[in-house]
């Protein structure tokens, strides 16, 4: 399989407030846009472009030959800036591909509500908590990690169809959101959903690889300290 690079969208209006967002569409705030433009730019200096025409590493550059986003207007447009950073002033459009399956989870009754009332509504053994996030579990509507991970798997699979014609070699990058990025690299690492939950940290623009050459715990091309979940 392709390198695959996992990016979380930039701050968005939910985040920026406290509120649990989920399927929630709300645009990214300006610190969400710069968040995005600035961690673009760092893999634009670190030799990463955008190029549709191929997928492979030339000249000490890493080619991402394809974008793919949540169809959510946060993960979107923090995907678009990537694409024209990461252009880097080449002609053309930057043409950036939807894929349903880079949804966040469903919240379920818990979207729109504060961060803050996750302890009083799901009660502390529906809570996994951490020492920055409080995970709710399994509230009426929501999907549960364990499908999460399901849900991971079938795209990754998808991925391999997608890119079977590109050189294995080549990389693609993936816009999602923190909750389904988390259990993107539970599946691709085989690792169980709750070590990952505790151990990783996926701020907003935060940007992961995901490599058969790269073990897990090398998984962050950049590390911020940002924990909105």
């Amino acid at each position: 399989m392709v390198n695959i690079f996992v990016a979380r969208h930039g701050q968005d209006t939910d985040n920026a407030n406290g509120i649990l967002n989920g399927h929630r569409n709300g645009p990214l705030t300006d610190l969400g846009r710069q968040q995005a433009a600035n961690v673009a730019q760092k893999m634009l200096d670190a030799g990463f472009r955008f190029s549709t025409s191929g997928g492979v590493v030339a000249e000490g550059k890493t080619i991402l030959s394809a974008i793919y986003s949540s169809p959510l207007i946060r993960a979107l447009h923090t995907a678009r800036i990537f694409a024209d950073v990461l252009k880097n002033g080449a002609s053309g459009e930057s043409e950036v591909e939807l894929l349903d399956d880079l949804i966040e989870r469903d919240f379920g009754v818990m979207a729109g509500l504060p961060t803050s009332s996750i302890p009083a509504i799901c009660g502390d053994d529906k809570i996994l908590k951490t020492d920055t996030i409080n995970y709710f579990l399994d509230p009426e509507g929501a999907e549960t990690f364990p499908q999460l991970v399901d849900r991971a798997k079938r795209l990754l699979d998808h991925i391999e169809t997608l890119t079977k014609d590109l050189p294995t070699d080549s990389s693609i990058l993936l816009v999602t959101h923190g909750d389904f990025g988390k259990m993107l690299l539970a599946a691709y690492y085989d690792i169980p959903w709750e070590d990952v939950l505790r151990q990783f940290h996926f701020g907003n623009s935060e940007v992961l690889l995901l490599s058969k050459e790269s073990s897990p715990d090398k998984a962050h091309l950049f590390e911020t300290q940002q924990f909105n979940v």
